[in-house]
């Protein structure tokens, strides 16, 4: 599996103590250099053809490339992340003065219960529903302001963000402009032979290209429609809710329905039977199938992975390095696959792992 290693066992000690010193000194940015990466694979034949349309001057195709993402990546971002501050801001607001009272709206669902359910909280020691009012208004209150606070940040921009922003447009540049030759420089550095280098790199790719288009055409289509239902609805943060909804969809399986599925069940309890038939249908037959239908083919069959490790490795993966864990999780996931997978056939092949019989005639 690996190249003879160089007789010089200190010059090799060097080599690895430098790359580790290097990762450190990098770290703090690995969101920037995880971003160019992503969008430099997204954006690779838009350069190409560029490429081809400018005569083969790079610099210019990638300079163009890179105004590209600026217009239909970072700016419509930063647009709608201005508009979600303002939403944000208002239910924080309307939290705080009482207009928007989720301990009322829980005294109404306690009262649209039936005899039967209310015994069954005061059993479990709720009936009262105070712990509940005080939970969820404080965790609607605190979450608002979060992502309030942090949404108008990003908008108005921070130094860190200023630089990390100018970090991963410098890179990308060079990423465009160089790319083919730093992968060529990674595979001749390499210290795994040609075929397994080859076979990683490859899985590297497909993995980066099929989770993150794959999710985020998802997530845009779940939080789209969600938000356009909810807006029909004449429900509040319309805009607030449809983006929460597109960072869930990043979760398989649950997704989206940790919004629309409370929702549609507080209108349905408190007496607007209408209006939480209709969301609930839009969430079931709209939201969710486009979840069942789209993300094995754009996510599990491009990762190769079965949907059950996609799962885990998402839910691992938000859990342990926020947002950009939806794409480091099944990264890490599909080469942990792939390198086993080649160790299997090695040792398969050099006779130290029997296959098992076959089950045909």
């Amino acid at each position: 599996m690996f190249r003879s290693p160089s007789p010089n066992a200190s010059f090799f000690a060097l080599v690895v103590l430098v790359s580790v010193a290097f990762i450190w000194l990098v770290l703090p940015w690995y969101g920037s250099v995880l971003w160019a990466v992503i969008l430099a694979l997204l954006f690779r034949p838009l350069q190409v053809w560029l490429e081809r349309r400018f005569g083969g001057r790079r610099s210019l195709a990638a300079l163009v490339s890179v105004a590209a993402c600026i217009c239909i990546v970072v700016i419509p971002g930063v647009v709608i992340l201005g508009a979600l501050a303002r939403e944000a801001s208002a239910l924080t607001t309307s939290i705080s003065s009482r207009e928007f009272d989720p301990a009322a709206l829980l005294d109404q669902v306690r009262a649209a219960l039936p005899p039967a359910a209310r015994r069954a909280l005061s059993a479990l020691n709720l009936g009262d529903f105070g712990d509940v009012q005080s939970g969820v208004t404080s965790f609607l209150e605190t979450a608002s302001q979060t992502i309030a606070t942090r949404a108008f940040t990003i908008t108005q921009g921070t130094a860190q963000l200023f630089v990390s922003f100018g970090v991963m447009l410098y890179l990308l540049f060079f990423l465009f402009r160089d790319g083919p030759a730093l992968a060529a420089t990674i595979r001749r550095a390499s210290p795994l032979s040609d075929r397994h280098t080859e076979k990683l790199i490859e899985e590297f790719e497909a993995v980066m290209r099929a989770t993150v288009k794959g999710n985020i055409i998802i997530a845009l289509i779940q939080g789209t429609i969600g938000g356009l239902a909810f807006a029909a609805l004449d429900i509040g943060a319309a805009l607030l809710w449809g983006v929460l909804m597109a960072v869930l969809s990043l979760v398989p399986a649950v997704g989206a329905s940790l919004v629309w599925l409370p929702v549609a069940l507080y209108l349905l309890i408190s007496g607007q039977v209408m209006r939480g038939v209709a969301l609930m249908l839009v969430g079931m037959l709209v939201i969710s199938l486009i979840d069942n239908f789209l993300r094995p083919p754009l996510v599990g069959k491009g990762t190769r992975l079965p949907d059950y490790l996609v799962l885990i490795s998402t839910v691992g993966g938000l859990t342990l390095v926020g947002v950009n864990g939806f794409v480091v999780g099944p990264l890490i996931a599909a080469l942990f696959v792939a390198v086993w997978a080649l160790y299997m056939h090695d040792r398969s092949s050099d006779g130290g792992l029997t296959p098992p019989p076959s089950s045909g005639p």
